[in-house]
């Protein structure tokens, strides 16, 4: 968990800041990485895909672009939904880490500012 300085406490420097976002980047692209080794496994075992078919398909699912082969078997129209839905939600959660530790400084600094004031 990455700790974040309390209301009361200076802001950050730049330089612990930086290093604050690199955490959050490194986070979410191990998330992305574990999010399509899991897509990866659910195409080649419900659909038979080889690992690049699989690699592609959610790989696009991921960016939001839908997969390039559509699913035959029922298991593999199940697990494509259920995987079309993760992979939104994933999105959102991405969005939020990324852009956490910019607005936890704009707004710690904030309200620095006016306590100092």
């Amino acid at each position: 968990m990455i700790a974040y300085e309390k209301q009361g406490s200076p802001p950050i420097s730049t330089r612990k800041f930086i290093g604050r976002v690199i955490r959050h980047f490194l986070f979410v692209l191990l998330l992305l990485a574990i999010s399509l080794a899991g897509g990866m496994a659910g195409y080649e075992y419900f659909e038979g895909l080889a690992w690049r078919d699989a690699f592609l398909n959610s790989a696009m699912l991921l960016g939001g672009m839908g997969p390039v082969n559509a699913p035959v078997t029922n298991g593999g129209k199940v697990f494509a939904g259920a995987y079309a839905l993760y992979a939104g939600l994933l999105f959102l959660l991405i969005l939020a880490v990324m852009i956490a530790p910019l607005v936890h400084r704009i707004m710690h600094r904030f309200h620095w500012e006016e306590e100092q004031s």
